[in-house]
C-alpha cells in the first residue's frame, strides 16, 4: 500500500477484512483554530466503517507540553482497542484544515506501524458524493493483537535542538509567526523562530483543493525554502502537529526527517533558548 492513497483506491477496497480506516481529526486544541468537536463531527458523518482514533487524547498525559508523543505501548493499546492486528492495513484521514492525519501517521510510526493517508481527506470524499455514515464514536471492535515494533519515527528533544550542528531545521508555521510579525497565539511564548531555521508553511505542499502536490512539486517547495530533504532534516512548528506535514512530505520523496516534538510551545516559552526575528 502506498503512503498516499486516492479516494478511488479507498472506495474500491472499503470492506476489505484487513483494511481499517481511522479518523485522525484533531482541531480542538490548535491555537487560533475555530471551535470544533472532532468526536461530534465523526458521529455526524464519517467514511463507512471508519473508527475514531481520538488524536486529542493520544498524547503523553504526564508531559505539561501540549500534544507530546505518547509512549509506544500507549499507542499500541489504543490501536488494539480499535481492532488493529499485526497485519492490518490502516488508512488515515482528517476532517479539518490542518492535515492532522500526518501527525497520526507519525505517532503510529513511533510504534513501528506504517499507515497510509487519504489524499484530499474527508473533504474530497464528501465533494465527490461518496457514501457517509453516522454512528456513535464508541464503535465496538474486537480487540486486536498489535504490539509495538521498532520505531520508524525520529524524535528530537530540546537538548538535541540546542546542540544541533548537523540537521537542517524546517518550520511549518505561517510566515507571519515565523518572522515575528504576528505574535504567537500562546501567551507565554515569545515571537520568532529558531535561529538558522527555514520557513515552509505546511500549506505549501497542497493544491487548492487540499490534495497533495505532485512529488516534483513537493521537491520544489523544499528547494524554494533552501532545504534539501536528502540531507539530515528536523521539522518544527507550534506544538508538533503541522511539523508532521513536512516529515510526511519528505517521506513521499523517499527521505526520513526527524520531528522536534516540543516545537515552539517549548522553545518559545523558554527564556534561555535563542530566538530570531525576521526572515530566514
Amino acid at each position: 500500500m502506498d503512503a498516499l492513497v486516492t479516494t478511488d483506491w479507498l472506495a474500491e477496497r472499503l470492506g476489505d477484512p484487513d483494511l481499517l480506516v481511522l479518523d485522525a481529526s484533531y482541531t480542538s486544541k490548535i491555537p487560533g483554530a475555530p471551535p470544533s468537536d472532532p468526536q461530534a463531527n465523526f458521529a455526524a458523518a464519517h467514511i463507512p466503517g471508519a473508527r475514531f482514533l481520538d488524536l486529542d487524547s493520544l498524547v503523553d498525559q504526564s508531559n505539561p507540553l501540549p500534544s507530546m508523543l505518547p509512549p509506544a505501548e500507549q499507542v499500541a493499546e489504543r490501536l488494539r482497542a480499535l481492532g488493529v492486528n499485526a497485519d492490518t492495513r490502516i488508512v488515515l484521514y482528517e476532517d479539518g484544515p490542518h492535515h492532522t492525519a500526518c501527525r497520526a501517521w507519525w505517532v503510529l510510526r513511533s510504534a513501528g506501524l506504517d499507515a497510509a493517508l487519504l489524499d484530499g481527506a474527508l473533504a474530497k470524499w464528501k465533494r465527490e458524493g461518496r457514501p457517509l455514515e453516522a454512528a456513535e464514536v464508541a464503535t465496538s471492535a474486537t480487540p486486536g493483537n498489535f504490539h509495538p515494533a521498532t520505531p520508524k519515527a525520529v524524535v528530537f528533544r530540546v537538548d538535541q535542538m540546542l546542540a544541533n550542528t548537523t540537521h537542517q531545521v524546517a518550520d511549518a508555521r505561517s510566515k507571519a509567526r515565523f518572522t515575528g510579525e504576528e505574535p504567537d497565539p500562546r501567551p507565554n511564548s515569545a515571537s520568532g523562530h529558531i535561529p538558522g531555521s527555514k520557513n515552509i508553511p505546511y500549506g505549501s505542499f497542497f493544491q487548492p483543493d487540499g490534495t497533495w502536490k505532485s512529488r516534483p512539486a513537493i521537491a520544489q517547495v523544499f528547494a524554494d525554502a533552501g532545504i534539501d530533504p536528502a540531507r539530515p532534516l528536523v521539522a518544527t512548528c507550534g506544538s508538533g502537529i503541522t511539523a508532521a506535514v513536512i516529515v510526511f512530505a519528505a517521506h513521499l520523496l523517499g527521505h526520513d526527517a526527524a520531528l522536534y516534538d516540543g516545537s515552539w510551545s517549548e522553545w518559545g516559552a523558554d527564556p534561555s533558548t535563542p530566538k530570531a526575528l525576521g526572515p530566514a
